[in-house]
């Protein structure tokens, strides 16, 4: 009965039907510039920059808070600049030990 089924498909117009189908989801997901592979690529990097924006925004934040506090006090700001950014007086040498 499975059988006679299919055949009627095949010669009548159901056939036709299916077979556009099938042109047209390969078209869609394989040939066109815009298929799928290349649409789910683009939302990874959508969804990576999302979260990268996110950590620069928490970080904009975060070094706006040290921004107001050590404005305008200067031993903050040597304190600062010798635990960041590795500054030194003339007389002195700066060792850098990392784990």
């Amino acid at each position: 009965m499975g059988i006679e089924k299919i055949k009627n498909i095949y010669k009548g117009k159901g056939f036709k039907y299916i077979a556009a189908t099938a042109v047209f989801l390969v078209v869609i997901l394989f040939i066109d510039p815009n298929n799928l592979l290349v649409t789910m690529k683009l939302h990874r990097q959508v969804s990576t920059l999302h979260d990268e924006e996110k950590e620069l925004r928490e970080a904009i934040v975060t070094d706006s808070v040290n921004a107001a506090a050590i404005e305008g006090n200067l031993d903050a700001i040597e304190h600062y600049g010798r635990e960041n950014y590795y500054m030194k007086r003339a007389d002195e040498d700066v060792f850098v030990i990392k784990k």
